[in-house]
């Protein structure tokens, strides 16, 4: 293909350079990575084949100037292989896993290149550098060192079949659950069965039917994680057994999309992978490069949280089962898909909530405007306008552009909102262009988030816990719209990942905040506030089910980091046996809490990149739980505040030390004391 029939092959003329999405064809993305790989890998031998020593300029400059094409492909393909994975781009997909994986072990493991940035290295005191430029050396000399580069071809020969495999295992993992979670959404003949949902999450079912084919039906997708929104207000018990029980077999029910035999294959490959690189286990490998250091020391965050966490779910749990059996004519035991369920009931029993009836108050359009971007203008003092003229990857994304307080232009946001068959499980944002001052890139981020699309002229209401989650998500995008750069290496979210979640975490502060709130929060039909009784009785409800809550997740936490401290040579033969062991030996093998994510359908760690790092949540938010006490310390929702924040630590990306810029910000190290209380843990 050339450049006149391959738009992928050329810059884009579009504003921000957005990837002309319009113009796009499944068929030009496999051509325009081959160009692009081999591209890179010439530009790397012209830094190689340099007769003068090293410099900064010859060598890590160069690097960064390098792969451009290669980055602008695969940015815009990973968006459309998340977010509308037809059968096509799935295809493409899984061609492409091994290859990319070779690629980047063509260029870490390059022998000629690493000496050059080892040279670098061990000169690094006496070298003019910018901090930044210091950082690079730093981080590229440690990022290659770690990924195999000074092994001996033998072992780097085999270290790139590992890597391959790992790979194109992952890809099929995410293919096999997508599939399985399809095939398994829960299909309802008679609306009876569905009581206790609204009008305009009937007709959200109806509709996810009717595009099956399955007119008069209603039918329930399922979300990534073990849960379901549902399972709060169903008053059928038999259809909450059916839903949890759907959800929790994915993966593993033998058939063409079982994940078992692919996750300890993975598994296996991982182990094998850290010791060739000299570790125990891939726990261990991971977190050497992380701010935790060492499995070690996320062990003991876990445990120690787990025993408070794991005593507190026994005491909702009984408090619970007394509901059952004073309000019930017929009380049972409780089981897991009954949590949700009575949990809700204690709620409006103990203050008087009604999550399900917030819903009325959360109409997405509002939350989006009044919300999430009113927050952001006034702490950042940025301004957002929809531009409907740009082409998007699919009809249901919007694009945003952002503007700063003097209307000068910052980059673009695009938010797709709805679920839909082709797009991957749970919530996220990734970056369509890195920002970069050396490349003269201004930021293109989106999120996507998977809520249940109603019938046309209805209003998409939300949850309260999707209102959550799209604060917590344009976090994210505030971070890759924030990065002010030189090198692409450093943009936005390219943090440690036990880091990358803190800004998420710290912009779901502003979802309940005191002036926030009122904005949004608007009775869909008659434009009323939600009263301001309800706030505080929100505000009150901050621990409750916390036990609940923190228990499964790190029950998770845990799961993972049991599977990556599997040695070399390890094997993994019943999966539910481990995890029933793991879950056992950290105190949270509680049959009515199950673990929020279940190793066959576990996409954070098989084929997304948290593999030994979803503890990342719970260390990000000893830092976020700090940060909230600063904001309210200081004045809260204030442009001073917001400047702060922003310049000292969500601008630099990964050009500084992430605990290094949290000190310059926060004026000190973060207490865990903050989470402890937020979570109900101090007592």
């Amino acid at each position: 293909m050339t450049v006149e029939t391959n738009p992928l092959l050329s810059p884009s003329t579009l504003p921000y350079a957005l990837p002309d999405f319009g113009r796009i064809r499944e068929e030009h993305y496999l051509p325009a990575f081959r160009q692009g790989f081999d591209e890179q890998l010439a530009e790397i031998r012209r830094i190689t084949m340099v007769r003068s020593m090293p410099t900064f300029e010859n060598t890590l400059e160069a690097l960064e100037r390098s792969g451009e094409l290669l980055d602008r492909v695969a940015h815009a393909f990973y968006t459309v292989s998340s977010a509308d994975a037809t059968a096509e781009i799935q295809a493409i997909d899984e061609e492409l896993a091994p290859l990319m994986a070779a690629h980047q072990d063509a260029v870490l493991l390059d022998a000629a290149l690493y000496w050059r940035v080892t040279q670098l290295h061990e000169q690094l005191d006496a070298l003019p550098l910018e901090p930044e430029q210091r950082r690079l050396v730093e981080r590229r000399h440690r990022e290659m060192t770690l990924a195999g580069a000074a092994l001996d071809e033998d072992a780097k020969r085999r270290l790139t079949e590992v890597n391959q495999l790992i790979s194109s295992l992952s890809a099929t993992f995410e293919k096999n659950l997508l599939a399985d979670t399809n095939e398994l959404a829960v299909i309802f003949d008679d609306p009876a069965e569905l009581d206790g949902l609204s009008s305009g999450e009937l007709s959200a079912a109806a509709r996810a039917a009717a595009d099956r084919g399955l007119d008069g039906k209603h039918l329930l997708a399922l979300p990534l994680f073990t849960g379901h929104p549902a399972l709060a207000v169903l008053t059928n018990r038999e259809s909450r057994r059916r839903l949890m029980e759907a959800s929790r077999s994915r993966g593993s029910r033998g058939g063409a999309y079982d994940n078992r035999a692919i996750l300890a294959e993975i598994v296996s490959l991982r182990a094998e992978r850290a010791a060739l690189l000299g570790y125990p286990n891939h726990a261990a490998a991971v977190t050497a490069d992380e701010t935790a250091g060492a499995p070690e020391a996320v062990e003991r965050m876990l445990r120690d949280l787990a025993v408070p966490a794991a005593r507190n779910a026994v005491a909702e749990r009984v408090a619970l089962q007394q509901l059952i059996d004073e309000t019930e004519s017929a009380p049972f035991p409780l089981e897991a898909h009954d949590w949700a369920f009575y949990t809700e009931k204690l709620r409006a029993a103990r203050y008087d909530i009604d999550t399900a009836v917030l819903r009325a108050w959360f109409d997405a359009e509002r939350v989006l405007q009044e919300g999430v971007f009113a927050a952001a203008g006034r702490l950042y003092g940025l301004s957002f306008s929809e531009r409907p003229d740009l082409p998007v990857y699919h009809p249901g994304a919007r694009t945003f552009e952002v503007f700063e307080e003097d209307g000068s232009p910052l980059g673009l946001y695009v938010l797709d909102l709805y679920t839909r068959d082709s797009k991957r499980g749970g919530a996220w944002m990734n970056e369509i262009v890195s920002q970069s001052s050396l490349r003269g890139t201004l930021p293109v981020v989106a999120n996507n988030l998977n809520v249940a699309q109603p019938a046309d002229g209805e209003p998409t209401l939300l949850t309260f816990d999707e209102v959550n989650t799209l604060f917590h998500e344009f976090g994210h995008a505030l971070h890759g719209l924030f990065s002010d750069v030189t090198y692409p290496h450093f943009s936005g979210t390219e943090v440690f990942r036990d880091f990358v979640e803190f800004p998420s975490q710290v912009n779901e502060m502003w979802m309940l905040w005191p002036d926030v709130l009122p904005g949004y929060a608007r009775h869909h039909e008659t434009g009323e506030p939600l009263p301001s009784e309800l706030i505080a009785r929100l505000q009150a409800t901050e621990t409750f089910n916390q036990g609940f809550e923190t228990s499964e997740y790190l029950a998770a936490a845990w799961l993972d980091q049991a599977l990556h401290r599997v040695p070399a040579g390890g094997t993994i033969d019943d999966v539910a046996a481990f995890e029933a062991a793991a879950l056992a030996d950290i105190g949270l093998a509680d049959p009515a809490v199950p673990t929020r994510y279940s190793s066959p359908y576990f996409a954070h760690v098989f084929s997304g990149g948290y593999s030994a790092g979803y503890y990342s949540y719970i260390w990000s938010e000893v830092l976020d739980a700090d940060t909230v006490e600063w904001f309210r310390e200081n004045g809260g929702l204030t442009r001073a505040n917001g400047e702060r924040f922003r310049r000292r630590l969500l601008g630099v990306g990964g050009s500084k030390d992430p605990l290094e810029a949290y000190r310059d910000f926060r004026g000190r190290d973060a207490d865990i004391a903050p989470l402890l209380t937020r979570r109900g843990l101090d007592g």
